[in-house]
């Protein structure tokens, strides 16, 4: 290049190459998106936002080594392990049978004491009217 360019003339010439560069960075982003099947610039380098998948056993690790910094920062010395709970007592099928039947028993007592009227002192009172229960 000679010496006699002006500030103008390099500012111009520059324009003109950031415009030039620019149809370029769009034709070739085109021939990306033909060649990766319509998909526009998928570069390989780029990050796509998607998470590092982590296996079970790093993910045990961090959570010990999170335990440990928690434990520091509480003060307390070492993480206290997890105590196995008591078996759950379960329910023999005799028991249940006695719950059922009671509750039978009691919701039958119940129901028969609704549809009896109870007798007022000098009335007479008509037997209770039974209606169908809504569905909800």
């Amino acid at each position: 290049m000679s010496a006699k360019l002006s500030p103008e003339i390099i500012t111009a010439a520059i324009a003109g190459f950031e415009t030039q560069k620019q149809h370029i960075d769009s034709q070739i982003a085109e021939l990306r998106s033909i060649l990766n099947g319509g998909q526009p610039d998928a570069a390989p380098a780029a990050h796509d936002g998607q998470r590092w998948k982590v296996s079970a056993a790093a993910r045990k690790r961090m959570a010990a080594g999170q335990r440990r910094r928690w434990a520091a920062v509480k003060g307390t010395s070492e993480v206290a392990k997890t105590v196995p709970s008591k078996r759950k007592r379960r329910l023999s099928a005799a028991g249940r049978a006695a719950i059922v039947a009671a509750l039978k028993k009691r919701w039958a007592a119940k129901r028969a004491a609704e549809s009896k009227p109870q007798p007022v002192k000098g009335k007479k009172v008509a037997p209770a009217k039974t209606t169908a229960r809504k569905a909800a």
